[in-house]
């Protein structure tokens, strides 16, 4: 009976699918993905993290026949009912046979489907009887990646340095203006992992100097993972990071947040262990972690001693001792400059953790613990001001957490709440539910104490940390049919302490709405508009000599419209236009852009080119766009001020094992002489990059 259910399901969906859009089985639209996931980009959002979170799902591809709700849900793509659907069904009919019998599964229709094949499999990837060492040998998923990328105008950074009145020497770039970048990477699904990242920013020299602690690359990170070796589920040597619960604790991972997706972003999934695989210097443990599964629980332990970029300081005693002291943490990575190399590594970072996680027999109920605690190698004592006085100091913290979640027919709740060595507190409450097959909703309440200290969290928050926050969420999806979609959602927050820029408590809301029609494969569009209302300080103003205590709100509005159209399986083109309004304190601004690409893809070879005509009033009304780039490289350029820009991006497969990237993208400003400023700072109108990279995969 199955296999003549499967039989007459293919026969079906190949007709269908024949009569769509050709697709690639293992590809993704990555623009059209993350335009639905984040909505509106923000400066506050660490996109790279992000995108990089995405791209390890992709590469390592759930197996349908294996999976579970926790895995399906970690996507964001499943609703609550879509998500019971295919567990009751696979518990109905056992394995999938064909891909596509993912359309008989109630409310799978084809735009879930197309969102949903690259990443997931049905071939099973668990290990072979073969050793470790001929798995690592033969694995067919290995491949290596370089790259460099510049800027071409000069910056001042790398011009001669000027002589101050005392005879020093005015700071300037050590290095050269390249950015080059390698990963290597080896991995089998469910089996084992192992790589490395080297990477050297613009600016950094390329030289061995043990003092500074320099060694040729400025940054070097590794890892080695092993999954499903006997009761230990993941044990992981180098660098990793971990998600567990609703990211009070450990929040590393695909966290998204508000979006044009309003329904299954709100929530956070327990995936556990994760191999960092990043440039980016901060945000990882370096050291090894293990999970142990038994029976119904998994015991996840965890160990790190990791370096961290940060400024020390001498500080003298009446009886004239001195105690070194940090000041400050630094996360930008960079070490150009004296001063920047002066701040690598000089810290220490020690962490201690774990976490016990139970799933009952039926998988609609979850319960788990976290515990984190982090000693420095010196006492933290930043510089004391009004707003800042209840962020953390001292020299240790120590963080724990209970959090649940409870599957009930469409209605799935969760929930965490955590508390740090202050006593600050933290807690987040959340529901998703189909209430109609038709229709999504979401809720979610969160509270974090102005002296709750997570260093590793990535709750669902306004801010870029869970603290100081009072907030409730609300999120709607209708989809009437296939051809379309509205999505809303509406989030009040609150400050109830001092923040940067905002000299007392706070309040305000932001609400987002999008309309999409696809009345075929070929064509998208959709209409959005975004208000956010956000109070400052009125001193912020320009010649304002007002009180710095003195707030009032900013309100934004953004407006996009966008056209995607494929004219044929390898032509495609998209047209947007995007506006903005800003009113502060009485004072109105605006501005816009204006954007045409063409996108070209054939077996062999792909081309992708936009241009942009950009007109901003001030800071506030910069236009972001997500541009497409190499491989493993994000762009999201703040478009401010007035001005074009374009960009060709071009990708040809040299050969099965041989994949080469070049892009050139051009900023041309019509209201400026100067762009940037400090080292810097270019002089000229124009801002020119160029990315050249290279992918060998092995055993091809």
């Amino acid at each position: 009976m199955k296999a003549l259910l499967s039989i007459g399901i293919l026969v079906m969906l190949m007709a269908h699918f024949a009569s769509a859009q050709t697709y690639r089985k293992g590809e993704i639209n990555i623009e059209n993905f993350i335009e639905e996931l984040f909505g509106m980009q923000r400066t506050d959002e660490n996109y790279e993290d992000l995108y990089e979170s995405l791209l390890q799902v992709f590469l390592n591809p759930i197996n349908l026949n294996k999976t579970n709700a926790e895995e399906l849900k970690s996507l964001f793509i499943l609703t609550p009912t879509q998500v019971n659907n295919f567990i009751a069904y696979q518990n109905q009919f056992g394995k999938f046979i064909s891909i596509y019998e993912l359309q008989a599964i109630p409310d799978f229709d084809l735009e879930t489907i197309y969102k949903l094949l690259p990443f997931v499999v049905l071939e099973d990837s668990e290990k072979t009887q073969e050793s470790l060492k001929d798995r690592i040998i033969r694995s067919r998923d290995a491949y290596f990646i370089f790259r460099q990328n510049r800027v071409w105008e000069t910056r001042k950074g790398y011009t001669a340095p000027d002589t101050l009145g005392n005879g020093t020497l005015t700071s300037r770039y050590l290095g050269d203006p390249s950015n080059l970048y390698g990963r290597f990477r080896m991995q089998h699904s469910k089996d084992f992992s192992l790589g490395f990242t080297i990477d050297k920013d613009s600016g950094e020299q390329f030289t061995w100097n043990p003092r500074t602690k320099r060694y040729g690359f400025n940054f070097f990170s590794y890892h080695f993972t092993l999954y499903n070796q006997g009761n230990l589920k993941a044990v992981s040597i180098g660098d990793f990071q971990m998600q567990t619960g609703q990211g009070l604790v450990f929040g590393a991972g695909f966290g998204v947040g508000k979006g044009a997706e309003t329904i299954t972003t709100v929530r956070r999934s327990t995936v556990g262990i994760r191999p960092y695989t990043a440039a980016l210097e901060f945000g990882f443990f370096r050291g090894m972690a293990a999970t142990y599964k038994a029976g119904p629980i998994n015991i996840t332990l965890m160990a790190s001693n990791a370096p961290r970029d940060g400024n020390l300081q001498l500080q003298l005693d009446s009886l004239e001792t001195g105690e070194e002291i940090i000041t400050s943490l630094q996360s930008s990575g960079l070490h150009r400059t004296a001063t920047e190399i002066n701040y690598k590594n000089r810290i220490r970072e020690k962490n201690l953790g774990g976490n016990v996680h139970y799933q009952s027999r039926k998988r609609d109920f979850q319960v788990g613990v976290n515990s984190l605690y982090t000693q420095f190698g010196q006492p933290f004592q930043r510089n004391r001001q009004v707003y800042n006085q209840f962020e953390f100091f001292g020299k240790e913290n120590h963080l724990h957490s209970l959090y649940f979640a409870y599957n009930y027919q469409n209605y799935f709740f969760f929930g965490e709440t955590a508390i740090s060595k202050s006593g600050g507190k933290g807690s987040v409450l959340g529901m998703m539910s189909s209430l109609h097959p038709k229709l999504g909703f979401s809720v979610l309440w969160r509270r974090f104490d102005r002296d709750f200290h997570s260093f590793y969290g990535n709750a669902f928050s306004e801010g870029t940390r869970p603290i100081n926050e009072h907030g409730l969420y609300f999120g709607l999806n209708y989809k009437p049919n296939q051809k379309i979609s509205w999505s809303l959602y509406y989030d009040y927050f609150r400050f109830p302490w001092l923040k940067y820029r905002v000299y007392a408590p706070s309040s305000g809301q932001e609400w987002l709405t999008r309309f999409t029609y696809s009345p075929s494969r070929k064509i998208l569009l959709f209409a959005q508009i975004r208000e956010e209302s956000k109070a400052r300080n009125v001193s912020e103003l320009p010649n304002n000599f007002q009180s710095a205590y003195q707030l009032s709100q900013g309100k934004k509005w953004n407006y996009a419209f966008n056209l995607d159209y494929s004219l044929d399986k390898h032509w495609s083109i998209k047209s947007r236009i995007m506006s903005s309004r800003f009113d502060f304190n009485g004072q109105k601004t605006r501005g816009f852009a204006i954007s045409q690409d063409i996108n070209v893809d054939y077996e062999k070879w792909r081309f992708s080119g936009r241009i942009v005509l950009f007109d901003t009033e001030d800071y506030d009304n910069r236009q972001f766009i997500y541009e497409r780039n190499v491989l493993w490289l994000f762009s999201i350029p703040a478009l401010n001020g007035q001005g074009m820009r374009y960009y060709l991006l071009g990708q040809y497969k040299i050969s099965p094992k041989l994949t080469f990237w070049a892009r050139i993208g051009r900023t041309i400003f019509t209201d400026r002489n100067v762009i940037g400023s400090g080292l810097q700072e270019i002089q000229g109108n124009t801002f020119t990059e160029t990315v050249f990279q290279l992918q060998y995969q092995f055993n091809r």
